[in-house]
């Protein structure tokens, strides 16, 4: 409800019946004619290494506001696009009186922590190309195993064998407050830093082996060709 007029705010599906039109249209054009690529062969592999060359996760990557006029646009647009719902689940509805979908007592006016209202973005959605299935017919998992055995391969080239556990003898289950066999989360903190710094520092020894007579670089992608 508003916090003035304690009147209930505009619920999001009648909101959405009592638009009459769209308040702004844009045109693109033709649409392109798009194909499929079979993901693993080599024509996959070409595009989304085009692909990868030309996204971006910052506007300036891209774009350098080298004058005080392309300074003062980009404060423009930023503070437009801090006002303008992003999604029906965008917490700015609220600021015109509309309840968003899913919104909660945390939700609150006007704070939406989507990358189209951030400065560095501006509305592009500016993501890297995500690993798929699609594209190289592996899963997550499949990709997480394929690191694994690349790292454990360089830590055995120079005598550190890490070897597998078997989790078949772990049982999972939450903590619940107040149990005494808990360690305190502090110690908990401290022994999974302690164990990332050694981990790097193998991970490093490993590199420093693996580089060989000074001058040369080896290849240390879990990727044979990078994108």
């Amino acid at each position: 409800m508003d916090p003035d007029t304690r009147e209930p705010l505009t619920e999001w599906d009648q909101a959405v019946e009592e638009v009459e039109e769209p308040a702004h249209v844009a045109t693109f054009g033709r649409q392109v004619h798009s194909k499929g690529i079979l993901g693993g062969t080599e024509e996959a592999g070409r595009h989304i290494g085009y692909l990868t060359k030309y996204l971006t996760k910052s506007t300036g990557e891209v774009v350098e506001a080298d004058s005080a006029r392309q300074r003062e646009h980009h404060d423009r647009l930023h503070a437009e696009l801090a006002v303008t719902p992003c999604s029906p689940r965008c917490a700015v509805w609220l600021l015109y009186g509309i309840q968003p979908q899913g919104v909660t007592s945390r939700t609150t006016p006007g704070h939406c922590k989507g990358r189209a209202h951030r400065r560095t973005t501006l509305r592009l959605p500016g993501r890297r190309v995500l690993v798929s299935r699609k594209w190289s017919g592996k899963t997550l998992a499949d990709h997480k195993t394929d690191r694994k055995a690349f790292v454990r391969d360089m830590l055995a080239g120079v005598g550190i064998v890490k070897p597998e556990q078997d989790k078949a003898r772990l049982v999972w289950r939450k903590v619940q407050p107040g149990d005494r066999d808990a360690p305190p989360r502090a110690h908990l903190l401290m022994r999974a830093i302690a164990e990332r710094i050694t981990w790097r520092a193998e991970y490093d020894r490993a590199l420093l082996a693996a580089s060989g007579p000074p001058g040369g670089v080896p290849e240390t992608s879990a990727i044979p060709q990078a994108a």
